[in-house]
């Protein structure tokens, strides 16, 4: 396939591209190496291949989520300005 000033315009159309006529010369070439590309890539043999979702086949390897007590209660009310013995009080800010 031969790129050309049309297709160049329906792509740009379709992908929501504004080109100024002084951009098509550059692109002409630049897309008919990239076709060109990607003709040698379907001339590989891929048959027993698997296909790739990611480009690796690692596993993110997840900590066990453990629940511990990193600081007390009284220390993490310690500079509250308002509180009780469990919990901050903050003003409301929400009206019915």
């Amino acid at each position: 396939m031969i790129i050309d000033k049309q297709t160049i315009y329906k792509v740009a159309d379709l992908a929501r591209i504004a080109i100024k006529e002084e951009e098509i010369g550059a692109l002409i070439p630049d897309m008919n190496k990239i076709l060109t590309f990607m003709e040698k890539l379907n001339e590989l043999d891929t048959i027993g291949v698997e296909p790739l979702i990611y480009m690796n086949t690692e596993e993110n390897v997840w900590r066990e989520d453990v629940v511990k007590q990193e600081i007390s209660v009284e220390d993490g009310l310690k500079n509250a300005a308002v509180h009780n013995e469990s919990f901050f009080f903050v003003p409301k800010i929400i009206e019915k």
